[in-house]
């Protein structure tokens, strides 16, 4: 059986690609939202992850989400030894 979709990292994302990591499902009672930028934030480069935040707020989503550990995505991200990257357009957009 072969693959639907191939992991993207790099190269050139349309705005329908950043779409499909806006919902995710939850398993463990995280928040969804944390879910699906945990998700995007594992598979796209810093610059792609910065138009994925500035998409994810402007649709409604909630940049102060939390795992089932009360751990928001900005938490989680910052404290990556490479997260920073990723960190800072969360925190320009509102995260905390």
């Amino acid at each position: 059986m072969q693959k639907d979709k191939e992991k993207v990292f790099g190269g050139e994302w349309t705005e329908d690609m950043l779409r499909e990591f806006l919902s995710a499902n939850s398993y463990d009672g995280s928040d969804a939202d944390y879910v699906a930028a945990i998700r995007a934030y594992r598979h796209m480069l810093p610059d792609v992850f910065a138009d994925y935040v500035g998409l994810f707020a402007e649709e409604g989503h909630n940049l102060n989400a939390k795992n089932a550990d009360g751990v928001t995505i900005l938490q989680t991200i910052a404290s990556h030894s490479k997260g920073e990257a990723y960190a800072a357009p969360l925190r320009a957009a509102g995260a905390c």
